[in-house]
């Protein structure tokens, strides 16, 4: 395997250029979708790595289940710092499992309670909830996909405000954001250096559901002005896998993008500007880390092949 094994650890960081550039450059969809899926596919490499790199450590360990050939100093010469980075990996890769098992746990708690208290309302696709608190957010899954809000946030917005919430969170309903948003808060918890992809993604996702809404409404001055009030009043969503109005992502940033121009919808970025290149970075250092976690796990099988 070699130094190689360790790269897909590392490779996060090519990413990091994309990440902003593509909030500033693309269109909030394309954006989403190329961020979450590069996210994606780093995470899932880094933790095959990782769970590599741990079971060679994990024949450091008295009483391990590996076979006596693995002891052989040809088959330990095939794993770099095995002594240090084997130990080293069995914790981290422990913490990574716990983090990612309890972002799911609470993910899926908080949605079966937000569902439990609407089970005694009518069953439209708007909940309106008699409560002093203004807040609202796009709630997934159950018999059906519902937005949920309060009056009193709809107190504080007139009846175009209105039609822009409900709009903005039915296009995350539709879009299915939700799941771009958990797939990149999973993908941060096993790589830290993925951090600013969710960062970005939380970001591009309400600035897609913002642009869906503009188109519905015909008016974007009236969605940025019902992102505005409801950040000065609302408190948000219950869990940061949920989508909502005002969080998360900078909202003066939201409503400076809707008082400009409709973005350009464009299916890939050109190549030769600064967003096409950090593009085309985040692919290559995507496909290091494929081929670098493939390369790895193919080598632990014929190792293991060998010591049998």
């Amino acid at each position: 395997m070699g130094l190689f094994v360790f790269l897909p650890l590392v490779l996060p960081l090519t990413a990091w250029p994309i990440a902003r550039l593509a909030e500033q450059h693309l269109h909030p969809r394309t954006a989403t979708w190329l961020l979450t899926g590069v996210a994606a596919v780093m995470a899932l490499c880094s933790t095959v790595c990782l769970a590599l790199v741990m079971v060679v450590g994990t024949a450091q360990l008295p009483g391990n289940p590996l076979p006596d050939g693995w002891s052989d100093p040809e088959v330990r010469a095939a794993v770099p710092y095995d002594e240090v980075a084997g130990k080293a990996a069995i914790p981290a890769l422990c913490v990574v499992l716990v983090a990612c098992g309890r972002a799911l746990w609470r993910h899926g708690r908080v949605r079966r309670r937000a569902h439990a208290a609407l089970a005694g309302l009518p069953g439209t696709s708007v909940a309106v909830l008699p409560d002093d608190v203004p807040y609202a957010y796009a709630l997934p899954g159950g018999r059906r996909d519902r937005v949920v809000v309060t009056t009193a946030l709809l107190d504080c917005l007139d009846p175009a405000e209105r039609r822009a919430l409900f709009a903005h969170e039915r296009a995350h309903l539709a879009g299915r954001h939700h799941r771009f948003l958990l797939t990149v808060r999973l993908a941060a918890l096993a790589n830290p250096f993925l951090r600013p992809l969710r960062t970005a993604v939380a970001y591009t996702a309400e600035r897609w559901a913002d642009e869906e809404a503009a188109g519905v409404v015909g008016s974007r001055r009236a969605v940025a002005t019902a992102i505005g009030k409801a950040a000065l009043v609302s408190r948000g969503t219950p869990v940061a896998t949920l989508a909502g109005l005002a969080a998360p992502g900078p909202v003066p940033r939201r409503v400076a993008a809707l008082l400009g121009p409709a973005p350009a919808s464009r299916r890939r970025p050109p190549v030769f500007t600064s967003v096409g290149l950090a593009a085309w970075g985040a692919a290559a250092g995507t496909a290091m880390s494929v081929m670098s976690s493939a390369n790895s796990a193919v080598t632990m099988f014929v190792i293991f092949r060998a010591a049998f």
